[in-house]
């Protein structure tokens, strides 16, 4: 849409909310079809986190087959929303920062906007500290174990490890710079590849092993006789709800992406294809090339990178330059994109796209992302649930008020405008926050205890119990009292959508 079409239509360009990337996409930027979009999820979905994601569950006891059907099962969950959303997206062709005014007003769009862009900012520390991991591998195996060392103090992680951190994280702000389109191009390019060294990977495994490996049939240690037996349920779920946390970021910002779609067809077309069965066939990956780690190297390994410092050849150069352009597509697009057009929304006259990606850039740096991963408790329990605890309530409003509030259709001028029907009082939505407020509440003593065993260790079971459907309880409750909220108004203000 140029900026004669954005004014003919209404838009108020001079407005202090409005900027040309946060503008609704005109017809000649709506070039994504359905292989787009299923390219664009399996780049995001073939990465480090997600093969690690059956290790972790794994290591709490599930069986391998167990943690693929967790797995499938979540990201199944997580795709609802995922196409609800990224329906906004389609049809008014506006960034989540944009669609989020409609529910919590002009100005109180900027907090969930900021929550969401937090938690990317997060995510992307740690795609990019796995990332420069490969590379510090790649680098030792060619140069002798040269940037080996002791950790320096307060950061905990040697000088090589922070100069290959560091080289992945520049790497990367070549496609900030260059926008969302070269984002899409990097994914439709090496989505064929990433499936082809999965097929690679497992072939190897088998022929290394001389076949599948005895892991594959090991029982669940939740099995009667285990040292884990009867406390199946209990780890289920809140590993369920991490699973669904995975991708609880996108659900939100997917608009981000579907703005660009070509029909409401080749969004839910191309998610529908391109998250579930490629993060259970993944985890199938994992599951089975880590059986054949135990009967190869005598133990199991998870960690992609750590595998593949233990092979030989020109194999290992290969695999660790893949595994790094896995990590960077992934990071680019699930953890870049979405607080790029955060951070803009908070001041677009003054935070271009390109900008807000910068910021994201190097909020990450400060977040210390290795110890996030420092344990499977942490990353698993206290990462994934707790920020699914923040952002189910907020993905639950925006699904009532779009689709039950609004119908639907939406004014793309007056989400531009501070003086219109979205600004409600002050720019703000009481109804919005209230109920995030209500729905992040019942979790905090639960991730407290959690996060802080020893400093909130008197948590009640019932909280604890709450804790473990986070993702789930907050949505709920959030979207049932903002949808009250909303019914109780005088005049909640449903608009048409401009033609």
């Amino acid at each position: 849409m140029t900026q004669n079409d954005r004014q003919s239509a209404g838009l108020a360009t001079a407005s202090e909310l409005y900027n040309d990337d946060l503008a609704p996409t005109g017809p000649e930027q709506r070039t994504w079809r359905w292989y787009h979009f299923a390219a664009l999820w399996v780049g995001m979905v073939m990465c480090i986190p997600s093969y690690m994601l059956a290790a972790g569950l794994t290591e709490q006891g599930m069986s391998p087959w167990q943690a693929v059907g967790t797995v499938l099962l979540g990201n199944a969950i997580v795709l609802i929303p995922m196409l609800l959303i990224g329906h906004a997206g389609a049809k008014h062709g506006i960034p989540y920062a944009v669609l989020v005014r409609s529910s919590f007003g002009t100005q109180g769009a900027k907090l969930p906007a900021l929550l969401r862009a937090i938690v990317a900012c997060g995510w992307y520390g740690i795609q990019t500290w796995l990332g420069g991991s490969a590379i510090y591998v790649l680098a030792n195996i060619l140069f002798g174990n040269v940037l080996q060392g002791s950790p320096l103090p307060v950061i905990g992680i040697s000088a090589g490890q922070a100069v290959c951190f560091l080289i992945f994280w520049a790497i990367q702000l070549y496609f900030i710079v260059h926008g969302t389109d070269s984002i899409r191009r990097l994914e439709s390019w090496s989505a064929p590849v990433k499936v082809i060294m999965c097929i690679a990977l497992v072939w190897w495994a088998c022929a290394q092993a001389g076949g599948l490996g005895t892991m594959l049939s090991m029982p669940s240690q939740f099995a009667e006789g285990g040292k884990k037996a009867g406390l199946f349920w209990v780890t289920f779920w809140p590993s369920l709800t991490a699973m669904v946390g995975f991708w609880a970021t996108l659900a939100l910002n997917i608009p981000d992406f579907t703005r660009f779609a070509k029909t409401q067809r080749d969004q839910v077309v191309g998610q529908t294809i391109g998250l579930p069965i490629p993060m259970a066939l993944l985890s199938v990956v994992s599951v089975i090339v880590t059986s054949a780690t135990v009967v190869i190297y005598g133990k199991a390994i998870w960690d992609p990178v750590d595998l593949t410092s233990r092979m030989t050849g020109v194999g290992v150069g290969i695999a660790l330059v893949i595994l790094t352009l896995d990590t960077m597509c992934c990071n680019l697009a699930a953890n870049l994109v979405g607080p790029a057009y955060d951070f803009s929304s908070l001041w677009p006259k003054g935070i271009s796209y390109k900008a807000g990606g910068l910021i994201t850039a190097f909020i990450a740096i400060i977040m210390m992302p290795w110890k996030i991963l420092a344990s499977t408790q942490g990353y698993i329990f206290t990462w994934l649930v707790g920020y699914s605890a923040l952002l189910g309530p907020i993905a639950g409003i925006m699904v009532v008020d779009y689709f039950l509030i609004r119908k639907t259709e939406l004014s793309h001028r007056e989400l531009f405008d501070d003086n219109g029907i979205y600004s409600y009082e002050k720019g703000w939505n009481l109804a919005a926050i209230i109920a995030l407020v209500l729905g992040v509440l019942p979790n905090v003593p639960g991730f407290l205890n959690t996060a802080f065993p020893d400093s909130f260790p008197g948590v009640s079971d019932m909280f604890k119990s709450i804790y473990t459907y986070a993702w789930f309880i907050g949505l709920v409750i959030a979207a049932v009292v903002y949808g009250v909220l909303m019914k109780m108004r005088k005049s909640p203000s449903p608009s048409v959508a401009n033609a």
